[in-house]
């Protein structure tokens, strides 16, 4: 490998107007003219010599620093590997020839260590092109859930690809992931206003746009983190910048119950107290009276009573159903995919499972069997037997869109707050909650891979539960003097009326002395 070498040079001219370069007399002034580096690069793949030289450098140990930079990026490479030091050198030249910065000399290093092609650095939208590729012959052997893929492939097209595509892989930056995200938030506040603006010509242009909430914005960020975590793991990135940027806080919702205050709030104005809503006991049994006549009736009383999802009440196998021991193994679920449907097994193992059953739910699901097998004996060959346990009248599978709107058609008529087929499995584990059972055993129900899952998500139970806690924790304070006033009785209540009469009546006092503490 030729060392190479600096010299000092200007760009004056003889009489003839030819350049004197490094032969000019002035140069004996060390102010004068400048420095610049020459070497001879590795031969080209054609076999063509590359003599280079840069120059306008302010001193000899500029020229010089550079110089050695190229030394030791060419110096990389072992000795018999050519190909790479060749592929080094055309970096070389075509920063020589730019004039832009040289490559990195840690980050050539880790490139050649990790086996990667030092030459090639592809644009975002080429790493995005093959990945999807990658991810659809896994969809095809069955390696990958098609929904995955799907929400894989919209945040492709929605996002990464036209913030992120024209991108160098090697040049991305948290900056970029910045910018993508706040061109996210920005669109969110236009479609809120064109929706508020009552312009019937701004509301028709984001008519089929929806608002991209702190969810979604991290399932982007996890798409992307997995397009680049193969890169990350070969070494070819120095970090996956998806790991670095940071989000607006992903806060899960809890459900909350529908209680008569909220419910005369929603019908006053027609607002919803917050996204994730429940019903009440009583709800919840107006639900199921108004639906017992409905031919969907056991699929909706099975969900409300041990809280399965909607696909996996759809996809439940008949020949899973135990009556005599009172339980369901759930091992199937009917996906949607746009309006396509397909039977699969849960997305996850924690997903799969035993769920037990109450008395009055195997009595529901053996009524349900029976008439069941009477439409099967009817129709005879023109029965479809797909062993599921709640399919169309002919054995055909539901499709889950059918099943939210009949539901809904069923909220309606009963006249009931909303809440939203899936609210129906939160229901179920706020009822558990609130009959007594314990955390765990509501986490096995539905199924949840941590109990930490469950505990987070069921922080509100029912107000009479929360009553009762109050109830049980100021029960244990002693309040001798509160109680020789005779306030409390049983499980009674009083009201502020009743309390400052009691206690003018005991004491002489008044409700002024009560608000000042003075009594007790």
């Amino acid at each position: 490998m030729a060392e190479g070498s600096t010299y000092r040079r200007c760009s004056c001219r003889d009489a003839k107007g030819k350049e004197l370069g490094a032969s000019c007399p002035k140069l004996k002034n060390s102010r004068h003219g400048n420095w610049a580096f020459r070497i001879e690069l590795p031969e080209d793949a054609s076999g063509n010599r590359r003599p280079r030289r840069r120059v306008g450098f302010d001193s000899a140990t500029d020229a010089q620093t550079e110089l050695t930079q190229v030394r030791n990026l060419l110096g990389i490479p072992d000795d018999d590997d050519v190909e790479t030091r060749r592929k080094i050198a055309d970096l070389i030249a075509e920063a020589i020839g730019k004039k832009t910065k040289l490559p990195d000399v840690e980050e050539t290093r880790r490139l050649v260590k990790a086996g990667a092609d030092v030459s090639d650095d592809p644009r975002m939208d080429e790493v995005l092109e093959a990945f999807l590729a990658t991810k659809l012959k896994a969809v095809e052997r069955g390696k990958l859930a098609r929904n995955t893929y799907r929400s894989y492939e919209s945040h492709d097209r929605l996002y990464l690809r036209p913030h992120l595509g024209g991108i160098r892989q090697r040049k991305l930056r948290v900056h970029h992931l910045d910018s993508m995200y706040e061109a996210i938030i920005e669109n969110n506040e236009r479609i809120a206003e064109f929706r508020q603006s009552g312009d019937q010509v701004k509301i028709a242009a984001v008519k089929w746009q929806r608002p991209v909430g702190p969810t979604s914005l991290h399932k982007i960020n996890g798409t992307l983190k997995t397009v680049l975590s193969p890169a990350e793991k070969s070494g070819i990135l120095l970090a996956n910048v998806a790991k670095l940027v940071e989000l607006p806080a992903l806060i899960r919702p809890t459900p909350l119950v529908w209680t008569p205050e909220r419910v005369l709030l929603w019908r006053q104005t027609g607002l919803k107290p917050g996204p994730v809503m429940v019903w009440t006991p009583d709800q919840t049994g107006v639900f199921l009276d108004v639906a017992v006549n409905h031919p969907l009736y056991p699929l909706f009383h099975v969900i409300a009573h041990v809280g399965l999802r909607r696909g996996e009440a759809c996809g439940q196998r008949r020949s899973e159903c135990y009556l005599d021991a009172g339980t369901l193994n759930v091992t199937n679920q009917i996906v949607q995919w746009g309006w396509e449907t397909a039977q699969t097994k849960p997305k996850t193992t924690n997903s799969e499972g035993i769920v037990a059953l109450d008395a009055d739910s195997v009595l529901v699901l053996r009524l349900h069997l029976a008439l069941q097998d009477a439409d099967k004996a009817r129709l005879g060959s023109d029965w479809h037997e797909n062993d599921l346990m709640f399919p169309r009248s002919d054995g055909s599978p539901l499709h889950p869109a059918e099943v939210t709107d009949a539901f809904y058609d069923i909220v309606e008529r009963a006249s009931l707050p909303p809440i939203r087929l899936h609210d129906l499995r939160h229901g179920a584990a706020t009822l558990a909650l609130a009959a007594g059972v314990e955390m765990k055993v509501v986490q096995n129900m539905l199924r949840h891979s941590s109990i930490t899952t469950t505990s987070d998500i069921y922080t509100s139970v029912l107000p009479q539960v929360a009553f009762a806690a109050a109830e049980a924790t100021a029960a244990i304070i002693p309040r001798q003097s509160a109680r020789s006033l005779g306030l409390f009785s049983g499980s009674h209540v009083p009201d502020s009326v009743e309390v400052f009469a009691q206690v003018d009546r005991a004491k002489g006092g008044s409700a002024e002395g009560w608000r000042g503490g003075r009594l007790l």
